[in-house]
């Protein structure tokens, strides 16, 4: 199978999957009966002992010096060709895997264990008054989160990738509220009006280069690392997670664009809003999250207040000083 083929199998199959019992999955939002407290009635694979998101508690995280700078391959540089904005049902995903692409959009080094290239990178978020990313940050949930998803350039396919322990790797972001819009999402946020319903999907005026959506470069070093899995159905424990220190600002009213123009899929007459399209924390049991070299944990670092030294008020006012009221 060619990467464009890839591309497209992904879409399918952890985004839009059928549970073998023939049901199908949502959020609490859409259906609490189908939400994620039952994913794992619909795939044993949600159940897991190594599932995805967790929080990450940096008084109890192991700092590894091994995780020094991730090698960015190709983000620099606006690819040709076309990317495709599409409204799955229950994200917005942009899918960057083609044939001319996907090649040289990687990443590597970082204690990776091996290189792996970009398929695509979508969003959670929350409510209009409340949160929604999936990793929380000492408990704290902050407004949204990207994934960048990446898979091993060993494997040709994804069902290949989802065979072995380090088939995936994907890298989160944070997003904080800012009072001026973040013009680099612009693209993105005027591409929402045009999928505001589950299953239509856009071709974007012309690609971009991707470490524009990232925080800037110098930001990049601090980040935390864990085993983990997909964090929809089937959940498949195959995930190298890199959540990002840093977060991305984004201002009000681009937030606002993805909570208040998107759709879940219809329900009879009903056309629910997609809100609060993230899971919740998953208990780590035996697993350990570590810390790069530059990121903040128990220890502090030279560039950031260790942040048990600071009130419960100043580390949100840190964290997000915007933030929308949880």
């Amino acid at each position: 199978m060619g990467t464009q083929g890839l591309g497209i199998t992904f879409l399918t199959l952890p985004l839009i999957m059928r549970a073998a019992a023939g049901g199908q999955w949502c959020y609490d939002s859409q259906d609490p009966q189908c939400g994620p407290s039952h994913w794992k009635e619909l795939k044993a694979t949600c159940g897991g002992s190594k599932q995805s998101p967790v929080n990450i508690d940096r008084r109890r995280l192991q700092r590894d010096r091994g995780l020094g700078d991730i090698l960015f391959e190709g983000y620099d540089q606006a690819p040709p060709g076309k990317w495709t904005l599409t409204n799955d049902g229950h994200t917005v995903m942009l899918s960057l895997a083609s044939e001319l692409v996907s090649e040289h959009i990687t990443i590597s080094g970082g204690g990776l264990p091996g290189r792996y290239r970009a398929l695509q990178l979508h969003f959670h978020w929350g409510s209009p008054g409340g949160n929604g990313s999936e990793h929380t940050l000492d408990g704290c949930q902050l407004p949204m989160e990207m994934h960048v998803v990446h898979m091993n350039t060993k494997y040709q396919t994804l069902a290949e990738a989802k065979g072995h322990p380090n088939g995936l790797a994907v890298l989160g972001f944070f997003f904080q509220v800012s009072k001026t819009p973040n013009t680099n999402y612009n693209t993105i946020v005027a591409g929402l009006r045009n999928i505001s319903h589950a299953g239509d999907s856009v071709d974007l005026a012309s690609t971009f280069r991707l470490s524009t959506l990232l925080p800037r470069a110098g930001r990049l070093s601090g980040y935390y690392r864990y085993q983990g899995s997909l964090t929809t159905p089937d959940c498949s424990e195959v995930v190298v997670w890199t959540v990002f220190e840093e977060p991305v600002e984004i201002g009000r009213e681009q937030l606002q664009a993805f909570v208040s123009t998107l759709h879940f899929p219809a329900v009879g007459s009903m056309l629910p809003k997609m809100t609060n399209n993230f899971r919740p924390p998953q208990p780590l049991h035996s697993r350990k999250v570590f810390a790069s070299r530059a990121a903040t944990a128990s220890g502090g670092s030279p560039h950031r207040v260790p942040h048990q030294l600071l009130s419960p008020l100043l580390l949100l006012a840190l964290l997000g000083p915007s933030l929308p009221t949880p």
